[in-house]
């Protein structure tokens, strides 16, 4: 299994603070915010590479910071050639380009760079691995159906298959919410590309992607517990540094 990490946004809600400097190295307690990423992806044996996708702005300040870093798994960079939010490929986007670029061919799983949770990643993978061939996406339920506007909403059923899912709804039926947390079995890592040359594609939210292929194949929700951060915005960033 190939592991995805999205790192190439521009993150203009957290400006100035990420205007030169990407939002996945900003810290979180002693350690970057892709580090805590690394260190639950590098427990799962079935991965044996971890791939973090950037863009031209940032790729430097990446190579820097991999180039102290002594990790027990293979990590990989990939420069998807953007260099402003107005060029950018959004997060569908940088997903095909990665794949195509690294040629996996491979179960995979993507995970988003700015994606703080104290969940177990072995637990979600077995839960995958239990539903083969469908894919599998990471939820949480945030129990406030007021602050469910701003993300992804799930629908699911007594066998966790998603029957709905809306992005940023303006009226939300649920609080279970899209985490940036994905796995795609190899047999179903094509229809990302296959969903950008669909007439009905924007390639930034992840949960357009999701409903259209939900539309297509069972896509079943593991839900997490604990704790998760959605960094997103400057609130959300110090609220993960002071629980750190």
């Amino acid at each position: 299994m190939k592991a995805l990490i999205l790192a190439a946004g521009y993150a203009v809600r957290l400006y100035p603070l990420t205007k030169d400097f990407p939002k996945p190295l900003l810290k979180v307690g002693k350690k970057p915010i892709i580090e805590h990423i690394i260190a639950k992806l590098a427990l799962v044996p079935e991965i044996d590479e971890i791939i973090v996708v950037t863009n031209s702005r940032f790729i430097s300040r990446f190579r820097k910071w991999l180039s102290g870093l002594k990790p027990n798994i293979r990590i990989s960079l990939v420069d998807d050639l953007t260099k402003s939010n107005e060029d950018k490929r959004g997060a569908i986007g940088d997903m095909d380009f990665a794949i195509n670029k690294k040629r996996i061919n491979d179960d995979l799983l993507v995970i988003g760079g700015d994606n703080i949770f104290d969940g177990d990643l072995s637990a979600f993978c077995a839960f995958a691995e239990a539903n083969k061939p469908h894919p599998v996406i990471g939820a949480y339920d945030i129990k406030d159906i007021r602050q469910a506007d701003k993300y992804g909403v799930i629908r699911i059923n007594k066998k966790n298959r998603i029957t709905d899912f809306k992005e940023k709804p303006k009226a939300p039926k649920s609080t279970l919410v899209a985490m940036c947390l994905y796995y795609f079995p190899k047999s179903k890592v094509k229809r990302i590309g296959q969903y950008l040359r669909s007439r009905a594609h924007k390639s930034d939210a992840t949960g357009f992607y999701i409903d259209w292929l939900r539309r297509k194949d069972p896509v079943y929700s593991f839900v997490f517990g604990g704790h998760w951060y959605d960094i997103g915005d400057r609130k959300f960033y110090d609220k993960a540094k002071n629980n750190f």
